[in-house]
């Protein structure tokens, strides 16, 4: 059995041997290793750079046209990454400068290549001994599918950003590449553009004798980078030496920062925040092109060169990184209007604004523990702001936005819109601060009333604006209130005053004279204005100032056939009977209404059949106080009179009338008669005239009772439910934002122009839900307002940035508008989605070409360092801007060879891919590129050798 077994498995050994031979071609991992590199690269150069996007090749977020795509490779335990960097469109150039380049690109020069990389934390190779077989191994091959690419291996520490690399120039040259750095202790030497150039020398010279005694043709291009100070650093200059009087005070309250002068200090929204600068400052970019250097002495008299020399200025911007992005302790409008949503939010299901303070609602303890109510000491300061005395009233149309009266909220400066202003930062607009507010708000409004003290930023005369929400309707319906509550307080001498007038009356006197004692009376009468009332009648209004109990005073045995209260002829209308001329009486102005009562009075009218006499019946008191004044101007006046002077429309002439115009009748009284509607029986207008005693306006009864009226206006204030003042506020506090940044100064950008536009249509269209009782898809409605705040914290960004640049580049305009347009236009696709879901991968980066004109002003941005700073550091670049080094310095050093007679000449048709200046005659032999500043410098050289 033993032996059976011995024999089975000798013969599955020889099957084995059989089945799996070994190609001894392929017999070193190492071999099949070159063998898979080989194969993927010529699968790379089959497809080409086009294919390659469309099989989804990686874009670089820090480049326009550079992509990536990459394969792992297997030896072994090790995985190695290959990467193929290509560009496209680029006209087979390759720009030095652009900074948007990958790292490889502006040390080398290269326009495609590899990167072959281990899969590891530091993805570097530290091994010596590796990375120079794994190089090799890649040449091979390149080599192998006849490929130009340079390949490159990361070495050394990754802080190093060190390379080796190689590339397989034809059949007889190949060309090596070599990167390092040094992080700190930069020789001196290194540190000035003398030493870089002997460095460079140095790698091609024969002898090591002072290379500044030997003329090289050494082609050169540098560019220098120039960064403005810190607002930190430059705001030193700002700060205000205190007197030395102040000193000490200034000393004893921290007054190093009492003079800083902040930079929105001018702007609206600084009454109510800070804002960051969006713009942290500028880097310069001054370059200068391709120049041959013969000598270091050469590199010695351009390092004392001036910027002001160089070929090209360039601008960039340091924008602020919460700029494009969002973070939750970003203090504005947005953030704040977004808590006044979530206050509102929860305001729905409760009664009262008490429950708030109590915290007596359901989540109590959740209010209790996050809802902060400040102290009493900051709610009387708050209050104090608001009701100020002696301010004056604004002009609530300054500065409004043409299309502000489509959100129903309140004029910027009146007092409800600077009480949810006040709302927005009092407590952190949690709803429970807000309920505090708002009941001391409304105690102070009833200590004004009661004590017929005037309401600040309200005016006390005028028209309800019918276009404001309703709590700023009625603080103005109340504001007239009081006024008239104080003209009844000094109605003591008008009194005495009506006395005087009745024992005139009773000596006799002519009703002219009556007449003007009667306008004497009211002794705070504002000018006349005729006002066209619902039936098309004019008539003359004063301002009226009579106490109802004086009304019983006048002597009621006063012959009718005084006139009293007449403020003149009108035209040549005659009465029917006297054939007298028809007087225009004064008479009491409308009793003024807000919008819940037009509303409650239109519902009645609507409930009624007959809207004609139900609307005389609304308004009888009026129609009243009319016929009374009427009928005191015009003592011997019928129904048919009022109503040809009242309602011309229901006095209907015959065709056959003599004409009222000349001043002699043919015949009186004219042929006419009263409409259908006023000559019908029981005609409600009829009945009021019978009823209407001869009483002058300023012997009448006020329409309007500012006692009766204020009552209810501050019942209404006391018992508002928590969300209907949350809706008017939220309303208001979008309008009023939006309107404080509108009054920014920004200039003539049209995009922010436009944006505002819009603002101002999203927030009419979004905010008219919460215009009316809000009953159904409240939820919806939240979140709708919600992400209003995001669109609204998308402008009040660009808002800031606009203001920002206007205030840098007041004298050169176009700097100013090319940066913001630039902005716009990359911000634009963020700005319609929530900047919780927004991921700005890719940075702002723009370069702005000056021209001659310009650069002056942009090198008066760079001030000369003060005494203070000028410590910090220690000054050991050439280049200077106005006494500022700059922050990086970028050399290309280059040496070329001709090609016709030396032995490069073989080369001189192969494609090199590296250098601008390779064409049939020159081959770059030598390049090195340098960057860094005195304590930085990183170096990377290339040199093409013949094998």
């Amino acid at each position: 059995m033993a032996s059976s077994s011995k024999a089975d498995v000798t013969e599955q050994e020889e099957e084995e041997e059989i089945d799996h031979f070994n190609d001894f071609t392929l017999a070193s991992s190492w071999e099949r290793f070159i063998s898979e590199i080989e194969a993927t690269c010529r699968q790379w150069m089959a497809v080409g750079p086009k294919k390659l996007l469309e099989k989804g090749a990686v874009h670089l977020d820090s480049s326009d046209n550079i992509y990536k795509v990459k394969s792992d490779l297997k030896i072994g335990a090790k995985v190695y990454s290959m990467e193929y960097y290509f560009e496209v469109s680029n006209n087979g150039k390759t720009a030095d400068w652009n900074s948007t380049l990958h790292d490889l690109h502006l040390c080398f020069g290269v326009k495609e290549f590899l990167v072959i990389s281990p899969q590891s934390a530091s993805g570097v190779v530290l091994d010596a001994a590796e990375a120079t077989k794994l190089l090799s191994t890649v040449s091979i091959a390149l080599s192998n599918c006849s490929s130009l690419w340079p390949a490159f291996v990361p070495v050394h520490d990754p802080s190093r950003q060190s390379y080796i690399g190689i590339q397989n120039m034809g059949t007889n040259f190949t060309r090596r590449f070599e990167a390092d750095r040094i992080g700190s202790q930069v020789p001196i030497k290194f540190m000035h553009l003398e030493g870089l150039y002997e460095l460079f020398v140095s790698k091609f010279a024969y002898c090591t004798a002072d290379h500044s005694m030997h003329l090289f043709k050494v082609h050169l291009r540098m560019k220098l980078t120039y960064r403005t100070l810190p607002h930190d650093e430059d705001n030193d200059n700002n700060i205000q030496e205190p007197d030395a009087e102040n000193a000490d005070s200034e000393t004893s309250l921290g007054g190093d920062n009492l003079n800083r002068k902040h930079w929105d200090d001018d702007c609206p929204w600084n009454e109510w925040y800070f804002a960051e600068d969006p713009v942290k400052g500028f880097d310069l970019v001054a370059t200068w092109s391709e120049k041959v250097v013969e000598s270091s002495l050469e590199m010695a008299e351009l390092e004392n060169a001036s910027p002001h020399e160089a070929e090209n200025w360039i601008l960039a911007p340091n924008l602020s990184p919460n700029l494009d992005s969002s973070k939750e302790d970003r203090i504005g409008f947005a953030s704040q209007l977004l808590l006044l949503v979530n206050a509102l939010d929860i305001s729905f299901g409760v009664q009262f604004v008490e429950d708030f303070v109590s915290v007596q609602t359901p989540d109590s303890d959740n209010l209790n523990s996050s809802m902060v109510i400040p102290p009493q000491a900051v709610l009387d300061h708050v209050l104090k702001d608001l009701f100020l005395e002696g301010l004056q009233l604004p002009s609530f149309a300054k500065d409004e936005h043409k299309s502000f009266q489509a959100i129903k909220g309140a004029p910027l400066e009146s007092l409800f819109t600077q009480f949810c202003l006040h709302s927005l930062w009092f407590g952190n607009c949690n709803i429970r601060a807000i309920a505090v507010f708002w009941i001391e708000f409304v105690r102070e409004i009833r200590w004004h009333w009661e004590e017929s003290q005037p309401l600040p930023r309200i005016p006390a005369n005028g028209p309800i604006d019918l276009e404001t929400c309703l709590i700023n309707q009625k603080l103005q319906m109340l504001a007239i209130c009081i006024q008239k509550k104080r003209e009844q307080n000094e109605g003591v001498d008008a009194s005495a005053n009506m006395e005087k007038m009745q024992e005139n009356i009773k000596g006799g006197e002519k009703s002219s004279s009556f007449h003007a004692k009667s306008q004497a009376f009211d002794g705070k009468r504002d000018s006349l204005f005729i006002p066209e009332d619902f039936n098309g009648s004019k008539t003359a209004v004063p301002k009226f100032n009579a106490n109802s109990q004086d009304v019983h005073s006048v002597d009621q045995s006063c012959s009718d056939s005084i006139r009293r209260g007449s403020s003149g002829p009108v035209g040549s209308m005659k009465l029917l009977k006297s054939c007298q001329s028809l007087h225009a009486p004064f008479t009491q102005s409308a009793p003024l209404m807000t919008e819940d009562m037009h509303e409650e009075r239109l519902r009645a009218v609507e409930a009624s059949g007959d809207s004609f006499n139900f609307s005389a019946q609304l308004e009888r008191e009026r129609l009243s106080s009319d016929m009374s004044a009427f009928k005191a101007a015009n003592p011997d006046a019928d129904f048919e009179d009022f109503i040809r002077w009242y309602s011309p429309g229901d006095w209907e002439n015959d065709e056959s009338a003599t004409n009222l115009t000349e001043g002699v009748m043919d015949e009186w009284p004219p042929r006419g008669r009263l409409s259908q509607r006023m000559s019908d029986h029981g005609n409600f207008w009829r009945k009021i005239w019978v009823d209407a005693p001869i009483l002058a306006a300023f012997e009448q009864k006020p329409l309007l009772d500012p006692n009766q009226e204020g009552e209810k206006i501050l019942h209404h204030l006391e018992t508002l439910r928590p969300r209907q003042l949350l809706q008017q506020m939220v309303c208001t506090a979008f309008r009023a934002s939006a309107d404080i940044l509108n009054q920014t100064n920004f200039g003539s950008l049209k995009q922010m122009n436009m944006k505002m536009d819009q603002l101002y249509l999203t927030m009419a269209s979004t905010l008219r839900s919460l215009q009316v009782n809000l009953s159904s898809n409240i939820s919806e409605t939240i979140e709708d307002v919600r992400r209003l705040c995001v669109v609204f914290e998308h402008v009040e960004k660009l808002v800031t940035l606009a203001a920002s640049l206007h205030r840098k580049f007041r004298q050169e305009p176009r700097i100013a508008e090319a940066i913001f347009s630039d902005f716009y236009n990359f911000y634009l696709p963020t700005m319609e989605i929530g900047l919780a879901d927004v991921v700005n991968e890719k940075e702002f980066d723009m370069k702005l070409q000056l021209s001659q004109d310009e650069r002056q002003f942009v090198s008066n941005m760079f001030k000369p360092p003060t005494a203070n700073q000028s410590w910090r550091k220690v000054l050991s670049m050439g280049n200077h801007l106005n006494g500022h080094e700059p922050i990086l310095r970028e050399v290309i050093f280059s040496m070329f060879d001709n090609a016709s007679d030396s032995h490069y000449a073989s080369v001189a048709g192969h494609d090199t891919s590296s250098s601008p200046r390779v064409n049939e005659h020159e081959i770059e032999t030598y390049r090195m590129y340098t960057c860094g500043t005195s304590n930085d410098l990183r170096v990377a050289l290339a040199v093409t050798s013949h094998d």
